[in-house]
């Protein structure tokens, strides 16, 4: 009797959580940009000052530009690679936001164990990551060829579906052939949009998820990821990655710094170079050598560009679908997960801690926790506090505006779903009693559910 009534309190308080401030257009109080288009993802919180404002155009400009091999004669952005991604952390996050399969796909690599504080053992020959390609006297490490095997179903009303699982195949070697045991996990870059907002959330909440969740009947149960921040030097919440693998914004990004691009920093001083790479260990560095290649300054710079970046405003709110569809992603218990609504706390950043913008609610559509989601979406690597078939639930603010941005609609850790019907489909795990409602829907309940889910 007494889990019966927790259970019950559980759904009350997350059924609940941010409709004590129903939600319109505005997606972030006064720091909403209202926005469509190309440029939807790009555009700076409404509430920066001319100062802030100033920053964030320098550090978009370090964002988009690339950079170029060494030695060069633009010292402040030479040091590509020696092996690298993209020349550009927007040659992943293109716009400011979503990769697909087909540009910026990112294997992970590493081998069965535990790694320093708790993190991945890396693959020994190539690091903890696939890098397809390199500066000029240097071989990529490798390539990617991708194939798909169709997954075909039905809805209860007879509509038929199919699903395409993708498998990966690397080609190419550079340096002789992968460890026997080496797991590989796909990744496409998320959109940005509102990153700094989600970094803002009282680490109190995210563990107010996991404590509702436990004490509710059935199968969700949220984790907290903890984990190592190498720019900290402390254990963190893992908030970023599809893993939640990454604690902060500035961890992230000088990370992707290094291992996208090969740009050292005082956070990753040396090049991701494997012993066995030796044409990579033998290349030149930026900066003239001997120092990091993107200083401590200009690297805040671009953390602080995204942690600035405004979730647009939503889109079709008082249309008849959208509130249909609110309603149920409500009984469907997405919102279990999604949780709609925080409100801020402290940040890192002061352009988030002004009055306008510390204290206010957002809505991402998080929980923030991490979540078996089934043998269907399992990537089958551990990596930190995440298994191989947990997954961080991803925010859902902007994936309406994808298409507009991007020119597709691929969702998931690996862009295998091409929209967010396809999205729920994939779910499984702790997430299945939601599908099997989804799938038990008319064709105009199911258009409803994914115009409530683009609106945001």
């Amino acid at each position: 009797m007494k889990r019966l009534v927790l259970a019950a309190l559980a759904v009350a308080l997350l059924a609940a959580a941010g409709t004590d401030d129903v939600q319109g257009e505005r997606t972030a109080g006064e720091a909403t940009v209202f926005a469509i288009g190309r440029n939807a993802f790009s555009f700076p919180l409404a509430t920066l000052d001319d100062d802030e404002a100033a920053r964030f155009a320098v550090g978009n400009s370090f964002f988009r530009r690339n950079w170029v091999e060494a030695p060069a004669s633009t010292r402040a952005r030479d040091g590509l690679g020696p092996h690298f991604l993209a020349r550009a952390c927007a040659g992943c996050h293109v716009q400011d936001g979503r990769g697909d399969p087909s540009q910026g796909l990112l294997l992970r690599l590493s081998i069965p164990g535990r790694g320093d504080h708790g993190g991945v053992v890396p693959e020994p020959t190539y690091g903890d990551q696939l890098n397809t390609l390199a500066i000029a006297g240097v071989k990529p490490e490798g390539q990617v060829v991708i194939s798909h095997t169709p997954v075909t179903g039905r809805f209860a009303d007879g509509t038929p579906y199919t699903l395409q699982a993708p498998r990966y195949a690397i080609t190419g070697l550079g340096y002789g052939p992968l460890h026997p045991k080496t797991l590989v996990g796909p990744r496409v870059a998320p959109q940005l949009a509102g990153v700094g907002l989600i970094e803002a959330i009282p680490e109190a909440e995210l563990r107010a998820n996991a404590a509702a969740q436990a004490a509710m009947a059935g199968p969700i149960k949220g984790r907290l990821a903890l984990v190592w921040d190498p720019v900290a030097q402390g254990e963190r919440v893992g908030r970023f990655g599809w893993k939640a693998n990454v604690g902060s914004l500035a961890a992230q990004t000088a990370g992707a710094f290094v291992g996208d691009i090969g740009i050292t920093s005082p956070h990753h001083p040396a090049e991701a170079c494997m012993p066995a790479q030796r044409d990579c260990v033998a290349a030149p560095s930026g900066s003239g050598g001997g120092a990091p290649e993107i200083d401590a300054r200009t690297l805040a710079d671009v953390v602080f560009y995204q942690a600035t970046l405004a979730p647009a405003a939503r889109r079709n709110v008082e249309a008849p679908a959208v509130q249909a569809g609110a309603r149920l992603f409500a009984q469907a218990q997405c919102a279990v997960c999604h949780r709609p609504s925080y409100v801020t706390g402290t940040s890192p950043f002061p352009a988030l801690s002004t009055p306008k913008v510390a204290g206010v609610r957002i809505w991402p559509y998080t929980d923030g926790l991490l979540h078996d989601m089934g043998p269907a979406l399992a990537d089958g690597r551990p990596d930190n506090a995440a298994s191989g078939s947990q997954w961080k639930t991803p925010p859902l603010w902007g994936v309406g505006l994808v298409h507009d941005v991007n020119g597709h609609r691929r969702l998931l850790h690996d862009g295998r779903a091409n929209g967010v019907l396809e999205a729920i489909l994939w779910h499984g795990g702790e997430a299945e009693g939601a599908r099997q409602q989804v799938l038990r829907l008319s064709r105009t309940e199911r258009e409803a559910l994914v115009a409530f889910v683009e609106s945001l």
